[in-house]
C-alpha cells in the first residue's frame, strides 16, 4: 500500500510543521497575548477593588453626615421643646396671675353683692316688722278694742319672728 509508505515521509514534515505553528502559536499568544490580557484583567480588578473601597468610603462618610445630622436635628427638636414648654409655662403664669386678678375682682362684686342682699334682708326684715307691728295693731283694735303701743306690738312680732325664722 503506497499510502502507508507515505505516511512516513509526510509525517515528520507535518510533525516539524505543526511544532513549528504550535510553537509560534505558544509564543504570539502564550508570551503576547496572554500576558496583556492578564494586566488588563489585574488592572480591572484593581480598578474594581478600589470603586468599591472609594464606594464603602463614600458610604461611611455619608453615614457619618447622617448620624452628625441626627444629632443636631435631635438637639434642634429637643431646644424646640424646651421652648414649648416655657412659652406654656409662661402662659400658664399669666393665665393664673389674669384668673387669680379676675377672681379678686369677682370676690370684691361677690362680697359687695352680699353686703347689699344683706342691707336689702335687714332692710326688709324692718319694713315686714314694721308693716306686722301696725297691722298687729289695727286687729287689736278691732278685735279686742284695746289700744297697743308701738313699742309693745313690735316686741311682739319680733318675739314671734324670732321663733318662725
Amino acid at each position: 500500500m503506497p499510502q502507508i509508505a507515505q505516511i512516513l515521509e509526510t509525517w515528520s514534515s507535518q510533525v516539524f510543521w505543526l511544532l513549528v505553528v504550535f510553537g509560534a502559536v505558544f509564543f504570539v499568544i502564550g508570551r503576547g497575548m496572554v500576558p496583556r490580557v492578564m494586566d488588563n484583567i489585574g488592572m480591572r480588578d484593581k480598578q474594581i477593588a478600589d470603586d468599591l473601597a472609594a464606594a464603602q468610603a463614600a458610604r461611611d462618610a455619608a453615614d457619618e453626615q447622617e448620624d452628625a445630622w441626627r444629632k443636631r436635628e435631635n438637639e434642634n427638636r429637643a431646644a424646640a421643646q424646651a421652648l414649648v414648654h416655657e412659652a406654656k409655662a409662661k402662659a400658664a403664669t399669666s393665665a393664673e396671675a389674669k384668673l387669680a386678678t379676675v377672681q379678686a375682682a369677682i370676690d370684691t362684686q361677690a362680697a359687695e353683692a352680699e353686703a347689699r342682699i344683706a342691707a336689702a334682708s335687714h332692710a326688709a326684715a324692718a319694713e315686714i316688722e314694721a308693716v306686722a307691728s301696725e297691722a298687729a295693731q289695727d286687729i287689736v283694735a278691732r278685735l279686742a278694742g284695746v289700744k297697743v303701743t308701738k313699742s309693745v306690738a313690735g316686741a311682739a312680732v319680733k318675739k314671734a319672728m324670732m321663733a318662725n325664722g
